[in-house]
């Protein structure tokens, strides 16, 4: 059985092995993203491979970022003794999300799918970036438990490409829905789940704490 003080070492070591796989997969192994590219039919837009890899390795390095800076915030303790690294480090977070963004924009019309994907995409975006700002403005007004819960939310669209995938695999690989149509509701499944997720969180912890006093 899993300690509950392991959980966090073990969340982290989880990160970080995604992490890497993502860059080795994007950077190394698939750098041209050639099966990936032949998947995007239906769009508007004509794909120009070198101007897109480009920003998508903009997109993957600083998701990978904003993952390792987020995830240095959670973990790391004795938070009053290093309050200023901690809000640098949160700085980078925000400053990688933003990035993350608007390279996604750009590659928002060119999504798998078409035009319902792009929609998606650029909704999500929205939603990700509409929440890391609640989460600054929390932390302005000095209220540090609601800057907490929005910085989980937040944090929880660090996953979306890791969530989109593992819709795709069961859809397409296991249940036989065509790449497209699977990669579609992975999408929009994705956008769901990672809104939910955390407040079923929010929930287990009120709980737990509730259960202990």
């Amino acid at each position: 059985m899993i300690r509950r003080q392991s959980i966090p070492a073990l969340f982290a070591l989880l990160c970080v092995i995604y992490i890497l796989y993502a860059l080795v997969i994007n950077l190394i192994v698939h750098p041209n993203a050639e099966t990936f590219l032949s998947h995007k039919i239906g769009s508007e837009h004509v794909v120009k491979p070198a101007v897109w890899l480009k920003v998508m390795n903009v997109h993957v390095g600083f998701a990978c970022v904003a993952m390792a800076s987020g995830l240095i915030n959670f973990v790391s303790r004795n938070y009053e003794k290093r309050r200023r690294f901690h809000r640098l480090n949160g700085y980078v977070y925000v400053i990688a999300v933003v990035l993350v963004d608007l390279s996604s924009g750009y590659m928002a019309p060119y999504a798998t799918g078409g035009k319902i994907s792009s929609i998606g995409f650029n909704l999500l975006n929205m939603i990700w970036m509409a929440i890391t700002v609640t989460a600054i403005v929390q932390i302005r007004k000095k209220r540090i438990l609601q800057h907490r819960r929005w910085m989980v939310r937040s944090y929880a669209f660090c996953f979306t490409n890791l969530l989109i995938h593992l819709f795709t695999i069961v859809l397409h690989q296991w249940i036989g829905i065509t790449y497209v149509t699977s990669y579609t509701i992975g999408l929009y499944g994705s956008i769901v789940l990672l809104l939910a997720l955390p407040e079923v969180l929010f929930r287990i912890w009120k709980t737990k704490n509730r259960a202990a006093v």
